[in-house]
């Protein structure tokens, strides 16, 4: 009885080891999110974040309607590119969505932003300031040499013109990917990562680890003065966890231990709602019906480079746009 239960066990293994491998995410490709204006967009990001844009379309259609989950749709559709990585802004031409909350707050659960490495902190903020560009934090933040996992890096968090929160973060040398610390004349280097807030971290991990495969490449718990004026929250002290997949950005978890008190994800929030960010995964082939949430749909003229997609929810209610090649 002893060895047949170990064999039942050794099977069981055998079997969850294969059906993670089956929706093992490849690579994180491009973080998007809906913007109400897109040449005013476009010029945001290109001539103040230095994105350079490479693909600008414009798609309609059941498939779309499906993915996304708006009907009926027109959208168009920029990809940027800074550095290695790749933004993806996405216009309602119908229908528009509702703004973003005026109110919002980096602990609600909704947050998400993408963490714009630079190469010299002091010189990329002076052109935002320049600028004119909305600030969440009063100035850049240098985190405090006690906490030796993000002791020395500086952040600063500020806003697109629909509201989005961004970050500037710039990594001391010994911290962040080594790529970072290359010799460049070039200010803005590219995504070292997105954020989402996140309320359980265990249940998270669950899901991008446990589901999806991703490694966590760090952790940390951060709070202090530095850290309640980078996120704009007082008294925030954070759990931060971050993972990866073996190619693109990162994606971290940001728990807040304290203030609990961030809203839940808006049970009725849409895709062409300016909340909305989704994240696009890149899966093995034949994965996405592994995931169960949704049937995966396929996408005509392939305009992003991708054949097959489905949109799932993670723990929190964030998107996740998975695609398989």
């Amino acid at each position: 009885m002893k060895r047949l239960c170990g064999l039942l066990l050794a099977c069981l293994l055998l079997a969850t080891a294969a059906w993670a491998a089956d929706v093992r995410v490849r690579a994180v490709d491009a973080i998007g999110m809906t913007v109400s204006d897109m040449d005013r967009s476009l010029d945001f990001y290109s001539r103040i974040v230095g994105f350079t844009p490479v693909k600008d379309v414009e798609v309609a259609g059941e498939a779309w309607e499906r993915l996304r989950g708006v009907f009926p749709l027109r959208m168009r559709l920029a990809r940027l590119q800074l550095g290695g990585e790749f933004l993806e802004l996405t216009e309602y031409l119908a229908p528009a969505g509702r703004p973003a909350p005026p109110d919002a707050r980096s602990n609600d659960r909704w947050f998400q932003h993408v963490a714009i490495v630079v190469r010299d902190m002091d010189r990329a903020y002076r052109w935002l300031h320049d600028q004119h560009v909305a600030h969440v934090s009063p100035e850049p933040q240098r985190l405090p040499d006690w906490n030796p996992k993000a002791g020395g890096i500086r952040a600063f968090y500020f806003r697109d013109p629909d509201g989005h929160p961004l970050e500037l973060i710039w990594f001391p040398p010994g911290k962040g990917d080594p790529r970072w610390q290359q010799p460049t004349d070039r200010v803005f280097l590219g995504i070292d990562h997105t954020a989402i807030a996140v309320g359980d971290t265990d249940a998270s991990l669950a899901f991008y680890r446990g589901r999806l495969g991703l490694r966590v490449a760090g952790e940390s718990e951060n709070y202090g003065p530095e850290q309640e004026r980078l996120n704009a929250v007082f008294g925030a002290h954070l759990r931060i966890t971050g993972l990866r997949a073996p190619a693109g950005p990162g994606i971290e978890f940001l728990e807040y231990l304290s203030p609990r008190d961030g809203r839940p994800f808006p049970a009725d929030e849409r895709a062409n709602d300016l909340v909305h960010w989704q994240t696009r995964l890149v899966t093995d082939h034949d994965a996405l019906e592994k995931l169960g949430q949704a049937r995966p749909v396929a996408i005509p003229g392939h305009e992003l480079g991708f054949a097959r997609g489905v949109t799932v929810r993670d723990p929190d209610g964030h998107a996740l746009e998975m695609v398989e090649p």
